[in-house]
């Protein structure tokens, strides 16, 4: 995409868009689709768009895809349909896949969601903001930006090895991790409680499950189920770890490990990054079989510590921020996208309240509590200290069941039955959310401390010796949902009658992770 030969002229522009990935290329489209007067540019860095992590969407991130943005004839002729979640767990001994258990759905799953090349997705939501009027300035750094609230906020950039202004009403901060407002204004936090560390890269001659060869040497994986494997978000979990593995178009496949730091160790040595993620995985039986012909795509490999962090500011009177700019937790369960979603959705809805005179002081307001609140409150009831039961296979069976059927209830079906519209209200933000909100904190710290006392005692990993949990799936009807909760919550009330009370009272943390204080890139 080529951009203007003269560069924007200064104080031209209603809002500038910083960075030209799905979040900032999604809210310039959607702010020119519902105000067409609105005179928006949008500053991107690349020519071209680098692969990314990110290739996974969820039901939440699907809707907006396809109703909030219009992609889903899009999606469905470029990308791959995705059928649910899917983990396998290795026992201690176990030679191959045959032999590790498995959770997961037993047939195609009925609401949509797509494994995507992000990439590819990104160029095709910025092509459209692009043809609906934004200006598009490419290649294009940000270097600087000076905020004045209620004013005009200033913009430097270098392009073409020139220094360039601009002056705009609203800044969206879409850079990513780099967090560039929240990084220099004294915003940005990590967050020490959750210290992982994820390695990740594109493979070729990955192994196929779903391949008629692997049947065969596995008897009773295929008569076990009925729908697709290798289309769902194949999850590899063990003690302190787990790693995705996720089919893109085109034959690639994408796969990464994250790592609790204070659970387990990521290999030593000069080794090449890429080998050092084989090794790893290469503990767990069904990655040995399935990564027996694979190969790492040479500089496509990537490395990352301490990857949570939030920005003590959300948004201010002149900019916001939106996607892995204004926060990021963790990848288990794909809620990345997810959050783009929402703090695009509000940052358009905001922009939009000062174009029409509203109420701008209340709805900022709102906004910073809400969006500070979802995250602390996601934390808590998800990730904080799960990684403790990432290789237990009753317990994660458990949690997988409460997880999805509750963010199914609470999130998926308000999101869809009122149109888009709680696409502005994150989740577990509502005052009504907080009973929710407890009883997964709850189980989940239960399930953490039975973990450690299984741990303390040698009995670590048991279950995971060649069982399967396929589930009928998940779906919008409040009886299925209730009955899916309602019968894991009496099958957790035994699970503490027959061992978890053992743990009752006892406290307990993983111990502290080393090199646990600054993110560092390398392997």
């Amino acid at each position: 995409m080529e951009s203007p030969k003269q560069p924007p002229d200064a104080g031209k522009w209603d809002v500038a868009v910083l960075g030209g990935a799905l979040s900032g290329a999604a809210t310039a489209l959607l702010l020119k689709r519902k105000d067409p007067s609105l005179r928006i540019v949008l500053l991107e860095k690349n020519t071209s768009f680098k692969r990314r992590v990110g290739e996974a969407t969820v039901e939440v991130s699907c809707y907006f895809l396809m109703r909030s943005l219009g992609l889903t004839r899009f999606l469905t002729q470029t990308q791959l349909c995705k059928n649910g979640l899917r983990f396998w767990f290795s026992g201690k001994g176990a030679s191959g896949l045959g032999e590790c258990s498995e959770i997961g759905g037993k047939y195609l799953s009925t609401v949509p969601s797509f494994l995507v090349d992000r990439s590819v997705l990104d160029e095709e939501v910025l092509s459209r903001a692009a043809a609906e009027g934004v200006e598009i300035v490419r290649p294009a750094q940000v270097t600087s930006v000076e905020l004045a609230a209620g004013g005009m906020q200033t913009v430097r950039f270098r392009r073409e090895g020139e220094e360039d202004v601009l002056r705009a009403r609203w800044v969206v901060d879409a850079t990513g991790v780099r967090c560039l407002l929240a990084r220099s204004n004294g915003w940005w936090r990590s967050n020490g409680e959750h210290p992982t560390l994820s390695c990740w890269s594109r493979w070729s001659g990955a192994g196929d499950w779903d391949d008629e060869a692997l049947h065969r040497r596995h008897s009773g994986l295929a008569e076990a189920q009925v729908g697709i494997r290798g289309t769902a978000t194949n999850h590899l979990l063990g003690e302190g770890w787990w790693a995705w593995w996720i089919a893109l178009k085109g034959g690639e496949t994408s796969i990464g490990v994250v790592i609790d730091q204070r659970l387990a160790h990521w290999p030593d040595g000069d080794a090449p990054v890429g080998e050092k993620l084989r090794q790893f995985l290469s503990q767990h039986a069904a990655a040995r079989e399935m990564l027996a012909e694979a190969r790492f795509i040479e500089g496509d490999v990537h490395f990352r510590r301490n990857l949570p962090y939030c920005s003590d500011v959300q948004a201010g009177d002149g900019f916001v921020l939106t996607g892995d700019a204004s926060a990021f937790l963790d990848p288990f369960y794909s809620p990345g996208m997810d959050w783009i979603s929402f703090t695009v959705s509000s940052a358009v809805r905001m922009i939009l309240t000062w174009r029409s005179g509203g109420d701008l002081g209340h709805e900022l307001e709102r906004h910073n509590r809400d969006f500070l609140t979802s995250y602390r409150r996601m934390f808590e009831a998800l990730y904080r200290d799960k990684y403790s039961y990432m290789g237990e296979f009753d317990l994660m069976r458990l949690a997988f069941r409460l997880d999805v059927a509750l963010y199914y209830l609470f999130v998926v079906r308000h999101v869809f039955l009122s149109g888009g519209e709680k696409l502005t209200e994150p989740p577990y933000s509502h005052t009504n959310a907080w009973p929710i909100f407890r009883l997964m904190r709850l189980y989940n710290q239960r399930f953490a401390s039975i973990a450690r006392l299984r741990r303390a005692q040698g009995r670590s990993g048991r279950c995971a010796w060649g069982r399967r949990d396929l589930i009928g799936g998940f779906n919008l009807r409040v009886g299925l949902l209730l009955k899916i909760i309602t019968g894991t919550l009496f099958r957790w009330f035994l699970l503490e009658l027959t061992e978890g009370w053992k743990s009752w009272g006892k406290k307990g943390r993983p111990p502290e992770a080393k090199h646990a204080v600054n993110p560092v890139d390398g392997g």
